[in-house]
């Protein structure tokens, strides 16, 4: 049975889960879909195109098989910095003592490499240093030739190949690296349907991505990872240059203050919504699932937090990828969604026209806009959306109106995409471009999955081709919006 038949038990706040050693298998991708998940994400810092080509095959079987259409998303690692190997693979760092950056091989405990060549060459004298997640702090305090020395402010210990941040340094590094570009090119040719950048800076760089897979006749969604200073500062025009964002509160939180990061991530959905933008908001979520089937209560509110703030989707990183509960850590943030968003199903559909990034023909989002609210103040029992490029879907979804919303499409690409549209499920095989075969098919299935039933209310939305049918797009015509009372499957 296709899980949309099942509408009742799924969020809608769309669920991306993240695919490593413990859920990389067939029955466990299978399972994990069957308790929520919309979106699988593919780490490439964590695997290569020959791994991670395996697992676009599976995603796409397990597709077939419980005919429901899955999102991939392809994360590329980004110009992330690491230490070298540190002798004996650890060491305690004390307030205020001192330790040394340099060039080439270090020749003392308290000498450090890094993975970016240039780095001790970039910083400068008052830069601050973060290690291993922000839970060591340095500042540089000189500079010799091929060197850079460093006094600690925040004591702790490091390990071989941890992350270095350096909030606030400008860097020559660029955001698509020369691995990054051939895993973007794989990402292509295996037609995955969104493709995330991470450690954006500036909105060049989101359409430089989009460049390289257009270039490879991919159309896959660009998405922002939001995690510098840079991007905060430029977020207005990054959300604009992006298809979608993903507030990446790992980094993130260690670049900015992390006393910041709630009202930044407040900001960055506001934004996302006044763009019509979808945004995910990711790391840590579900952190403690890594070993336990229950998470922490600040967790579980974190996650109603983020349904609660408009996210349009949450995302398991490594609860999914390494822990040893993916398919109940999946449930739970499915539980925890369903039940935040019970507690604003009365709330009227939102008033944002997106008139900020006008995607869509002024006529096309006012039809959106009143199909909404005719859903609404109908209590209409289902919407169903019918868009070939999914961008009729999408502005429907950014209203967060409380009716169940089928999606249906001619195009595989766009059914796959509304896996990240709020509250938007795709449904296949479903008459999409002639009106009244779409009616007909809804009036049956809305009576058969128990959606609906005699005399209750489907309101149905499409563009200038719905209205045409097979004849023809009618002269004029743009989109058409019909509330049908259902007639029993008849």
């Amino acid at each position: 049975m296709p899980l949309t038949e099942d509408l009742r038990h799924l969020a809608r706040t769309k669920i991306v889960a993240t695919v490593g050693p413990s859920s990389q298998d067939h029955e466990m991708l299978s399972s994990m879909v069957q308790a929520g998940a919309d979106v699988f994400r593919l780490n490439m810092a964590h695997g290569g195109p020959d791994v991670q080509q395996q697992n676009v095959d599976t995603i796409r079987r397990v597709s077939e098989e419980l005919d429901t259409p899955i999102g991939i998303l392809v994360d590329l690692a980004g110009p992330k910095f690491r230490l070298g190997e540190i002798d004996n693979d650890r060491i305690f760092c004390e307030t205020d003592a001192e330790f040394w950056f340099v060039e080439g091989s270090s020749g003392a405990p308290n000498e450090f490499t890094c993975s970016y060549a240039p780095l001790v060459r970039e910083l400068s004298v008052g830069d601050q240093v973060m290690l291993a997640d922000g839970t060591v702090s340095m500042v540089v305090i000189g500079k010799e030739k091929g060197r850079a020395q460093m006094r600690v402010v925040q004591r702790g210990v490091i390990r071989s190949r941890q992350g270095i941040n350096l909030p606030g340094v400008k860097l020559s590094a660029p955001a698509i690296s020369v691995v990054d570009h051939q895993h973007a090119i794989w990402a292509a040719e295996a037609g995955v349907d969104f493709v995330s950048l991470s450690f954006v800076r500036a909105p060049d760089e989101v359409r430089a991505l989009r460049d390289i897979l257009r270039s490879n006749n991919s159309e896959a969604y660009v998405i922002s990872k939001i995690e510098k200073r840079e991007a905060i500062d430029r977020i207005e025009e990054v959300v604009a240059a992006s298809d979608a964002v993903m507030v990446a509160r790992g980094d993130l939180g260690v670049e900015i203050d992390v006393a910041e990061m709630p009202v930044q991530q407040k900001r960055i959905i506001n934004t996302c919504h006044r763009y019509q933008k979808p945004v995910i908001i990711a790391t840590q979520m579900l952190d403690s699932m890594h070993e336990s089937l229950r998470p922490k209560r600040a967790e579980v509110t974190d996650v109603a937090n983020a349904v609660l703030d408009g996210a349009d989707a949450c995302m398991l990183s490594g609860e999914t990828a390494i822990g040893q509960y993916p398919v109940e850590t999946v449930a739970m943030m499915n539980r925890i969604c369903l039940a935040t968003e019970a507690s604003i199903a009365d709330q009227p559909p939102r008033q944002n026209d997106g008139s900020v990034s006008p995607v869509l023909h002024d006529i096309t989002r006012a039809v959106v806009r009143g199909a909404g609210a005719m859903a609404h103040s109908l209590r209409a029992k289902l919407v169903v959306v019918a868009s070939y490029s999914g961008k009729t879907a999408l502005a429907l979804s950014q209203q967060r109106h409380s009716t169940p919303t089928i999606g249906v499409s001619q195009n595989e690409t766009t059914l796959r995409r509304m896996c990240l549209y709020w509250g938007v499920t795709p449904l296949r095989e479903a008459p999409a471009e002639d009106m009244q075969e779409l009616i007909r098919h809804a009036d049956t299935w809305a009576c058969r999955v128990g959606f609906a039933a005699k005399g209750d209310r489907i309101v149905i939305l499409g563009g200038s081709h719905l209205a045409a049918g097979p004849g023809g797009n009618p002269k004029g015509v743009h989109d058409v919006v019909v509330v049908h009372e259902v007639e029993g499957g008849s």
